[in-house]
């Protein structure tokens, strides 16, 4: 079953969300819900999704990043993102320690903020410490885009989007960032947008 994503505006998007408990970890209820995440971010079709996305306030993820969505990426371009597939996972009540502060600055897009893009900085590697759905722990470690999709949707958990993370003169539609932009660095982006450049 595919759930209704929330769109920027909604109050759920810009709480903080609460944990789960072990309880609920072990419900039938938890259970269906993950299932349905994973359906709806497979149907957007998008790389993460978050609970508050789609109206529910728990600290609750499901990360995906297929092959298939990596597909029309230039090895130049996979290379530069450090992309590599994902496989399916569920992190509950995370807890995200940066391991390597660098910045990293590409487009972000969301499936809460439908239609548009900016460029958005993100640390390169990242800790994350979670339960699984069958609440045992996980630890995680990412880099590159992983790290972004990581930061991305745990950003979620704190009512955090990525528009307020982005670079403001770089926000666009996605058709114009498809007609555009595609293909090109963050560099190049910066001096056409007259930005300074990025240390």
């Amino acid at each position: 079953m595919v759930l209704k994503i929330v769109q920027a505006g909604d109050p759920v998007l810009r709480r903080k969300a609460r944990d789960l408990t072990p309880e609920e970890i072990a419900s039938p209820e938890i259970a269906r819900l993950i299932e349905q995440m994973r359906d709806t971010m497979r149907d957007a079709p998008g790389v993460g999704l978050a609970a508050p996305q789609v109206g529910i306030g728990l600290r609750l993820v499901v990360v995906e990043d297929r092959a298939e969505y990596q597909a029309g990426l230039s090895e130049k371009e996979l290379e530069a993102r450090e992309r590599k597939p994902v496989p399916f996972h569920v992190l509950i009540n995370p807890t995200l320690v940066v391991e390597d502060a660098a910045p990293a600055e590409f487009h972000e897009g969301c499936l809460s903020v439908t239609g548009f893009a900016a460029l958005v900085a993100r640390a390169s590697a990242v800790r994350v410490e979670a339960l699984d759905e069958h609440g045992k722990p996980v630890t995680l470690r990412a880099r590159g885009w992983y790290a972004r999709i990581l930061q991305h949707e745990l950003d979620h958990l704190d009512g955090t989007l990525y528009v307020d993370r982005m670079e403001t003169r770089s926000f666009t539609t996605a058709e114009n960032h498809r007609r555009h932009q595609a293909g090109r660095s963050p560099a190049e982006l910066r001096a056409e947008l007259g930005l300074p450049e990025r240390r």
